[in-house]
């Protein structure tokens, strides 16, 4: 089913446990929808790959469209949860690529404590933009070689990580990494180095205003302003497509 172009195909948790071959799930948010409708690259790695609804706000727009669908919000966020409590239980290894240094390895430690079962390990490489250096290209791959793992968390941020994704696919492959999950910020939650917003505030769509409060950063509020062009997009498009709005 489409939404603004962009092409949304795993809808619940279920779906995504059952894709068997190495694939890329891109968690589809609000930004990157209106960014997708500049930068064909990224709409066409969302279009070719899985890709689920990220976000309170493009799952209303997606319910208004298709009432009946049977959809479920499957963001980063929470799969770090539901992957690793599934990996746990199934003896899958887990992963987590990017964030900060010390996010990164505090989430790694608490997703330990909570899953005592769970083989899970990390890697935050100097930031760099991308594409990388071979220095860095060269480290990450090795760390992922090394561990081998089934389930790899991407936290590069939106875009970035859904190149570095597409770029890397044969080889990720190679290693049989089963499942690559681009997930954003989603290793500071993890690493209670910020708070989640309460499930109310997520119902609302507040989520971003909510880490803003926690973290204050211009580029954050350049993010909400930028995220909020998605409702002229909307009206736009499935009016040009003939959808009843």
């Amino acid at each position: 089913m489409n939404l603004c172009g962009v092409n949304i195909n795993c809808y619940t948790f279920d779906d995504l446990i059952k894709i068997k071959d190495c694939s890329i799930l891109v968690t589809v948010n609000a930004e990157a929808i209106v960014r997708a409708q500049k930068e064909e690259n990224l709409l066409n790695i969302i279009n070719r790959n899985y890709s689920s609804i990220d976000g309170q706000i493009p799952l209303w727009l997606y319910k208004n469209l298709y009432p009946n669908g049977n959809i479920t919000k499957l963001s980063g966020s929470d799969l770090i949860y539901s992957l690793s409590e599934y990996a746990s239980k199934n003896g899958f290894r887990v992963f987590l690529l990017g964030g900060k240094e010390e996010s990164n390895s505090s989430a790694v430690l608490n997703l330990r404590k909570s899953y005592p079962s769970l083989i899970i390990d990390g890697y935050s490489p100097p930031y760099s933009p991308y594409p990388f250096n071979e220095q860095i290209q060269d480290s990450i791959i090795s760390r992922i070689k090394k561990f081998k793992p089934h389930y790899l968390f991407v936290g590069f941020g939106m875009g970035k990580q859904e190149y570095w994704e597409a770029d890397n696919f044969n080889l990720l492959k190679q290693i049989e990494v089963k499942l690559i999950i681009g997930c954003g910020g989603s290793f500071d939650f993890a690493s209670g180095k910020i708070k989640r917003a309460p499930i109310q505030i997520q119902k609302i769509g507040f989520e971003g205003i909510w880490r803003l409060f926690q973290e204050f950063k211009w580029f954050r509020i350049k993010r909400i302003f930028q995220s909020l062009k998605i409702f002229p997009i909307f009206l736009k498009y499935h009016k040009l497509h003939n959808f009843t709005i």
